[in-house]
C-alpha cells in the first residue's frame, strides 16, 4: 500500500510540475506570471490534482483495509469473495476503457479545434460512464442472486463499498462531461473548451487506472504478485 500511495503521489507531483513547465498561455492553459516570464498552472488544475491525490490515497487505504479484514476471517484466503459475474466485470473494465480513449481523442480534437470530434468524443465518453454504472449495478444484482449481500462477509461488504465508491466518482466525472458538453452546445469558442477537456480527460484516465487497481484486488490477483515480488526480494 505505501508503494501504491508512493506511486500516486510521484504522478501527481510529476505531472503538476510538468504542467507548470509545458502550460501554454494561447489554450488558457495558465497565466503568465509577472517579472519571471514563467507560466502558473491554472487553480483549476491545481485542484484536480489535489483530489486525485486525495481520491487515489482514499482507494488504496480501502484496498488495504480489505486485504487486511479478508486475511483476519480467513487467512487461507478462502475468505475472499467469489465473483458470479467475471465475465460482465471485464465487459465493464473494456467500457471504461473506452470512454478513457474517447476522452483523449476529444481531447485532440478539442486542441485542433475540430469542433465535430470534440462533440463525439464527448458523448462518447458519456455513453461509456453510463454503460459502466449500469454494468456495474447489474453485477450487484448477480452477486445478491449467487447470495452475496452487503452483510455476507466482510469481503461482500468491502466489495460492494469500493466499487459503490468508485461508481460516485464516475458519476462525478459523468457531471463535469454534462457541463462541457453544453458549453459546446452554447457555442463557446474551441479554444476555451481545451482546459476542461483536459481535465476531464485527466479524469477519466485516473478512473481508469484505480479500476484496474480494484479489479486485480477484488479478484484476488494481487496477492499473487505480491507473492512473485516476495519470492523475487528474498
Amino acid at each position: 500500500m505505501l508503494v501504491f500511495l508512493g506511486i500516486i503521489a510521484a504522478i501527481s507531483f510529476g505531472w503538476l510540475a510538468r504542467q507548470r513547465l509545458a502550460s501554454r498561455p494561447w489554450l488558457e492553459e495558465g497565466i503568465p506570471d509577472e517579472g519571471s516570464g514563467a507560466v502558473r498552472l491554472p487553480a483549476a488544475k491545481l485542484g484536480l490534482g489535489v483530489f486525485l491525490a486525495v481520491a487515489g490515497s482514499l482507494f488504496a487505504l480501502l484496498i488495504s483495509a480489505y486485504v487486511l479484514r479478508t486475511e483476519v476471517a480467513a487467512p487461507d484466503g478462502s475468505g475472499l469473495l467469489l465473483l458470479s459475474a467475471p465475465r460482465l466485470l471485464w465487459f465493464n473494465t473494456g467500457v471504461l476503457a473506452t470512454g478513457s480513449v474517447a476522452l483523449h481523442l476529444a481531447q485532440a480534437a478539442a486542441r485542433r479545434g475540430h469542433r465535430a470530434g470534440l462533440r463525439d468524443g464527448l458523448l462518447a465518453g458519456g455513453l461509456a460512464a453510463l454503460t459502466f454504472v449500469a454494468g456495474q449495478v447489474l453485477v450487484w444484482r448477480q452477486l445478491a442472486e449467487a447470495g452475496y449481500f452487503l452483510t455476507t462477509s466482510p469481503a461482500s461488504s468491502f466489495f460492494y463499498l469500493i466499487t459503490g465508491l468508485h461508481g460516485l466518482h464516475v458519476l462525478g466525472g459523468v457531471a463535469a462531461l454534462a457541463r462541457t458538453t453544453a458549453r459546446l452546445r452554447h457555442g463557446v469558442p474551441t479554444e476555451s473548451l481545451c482546459l476542461g477537456v483536459e481535465l476531464c480527460a485527466l479524469y477519466w484516465h485516473f478512473l481508469l487506472l484505480a479500476w484496474v487497481v480494484l479489479f486485480a484486488v477484488l479478484m484476488g490477483w494481487a496477492g499473487n504478485v505480491l507473492d512473485v515480488c516476495r519470492a523475487w526480494l528474498g
